[in-house]
């Protein structure tokens, strides 16, 4: 049986939310809030293969103090880079 696409969207936005450290949640699962809907079936790929990897590596890409590895090297992670959280309460402001 085939994981229909809008089941692993709630997926990966679980996974996304529930990294292990509140800076990865609020980076990583704010990011797929704003995006996952929009991503292709290949997108969401990279994301997932992307959520196996550990969140100082991912910190790491993201701002530039290590180079992502190749299959790391791409749009999505692109995105992330310039994904800026802001919370709720900053709408207000």
């Amino acid at each position: 049986m085939t994981e229909s696409t809008e089941v692993r969207r709630r997926r990966l936005r679980f996974r996304a939310w529930h990294r292990g450290l509140r800076e990865a949640d609020l980076m990583v699962g704010g990011f797929a809030d704003q995006y996952l809907e929009g991503f292709t079936v290949e997108q969401l790929d990279r994301f997932e293969n992307l959520l196996h990897e550990n969140d100082p590596d991912i910190f790491d890409w993201v701002f530039d103090r290590l180079p992502p590895p190749p299959e790391h090297d791409h749009d999505v992670l692109a995105l992330l880079k310039t994904y800026r959280y802001r919370s709720p309460s900053s709408d207000h402001a």
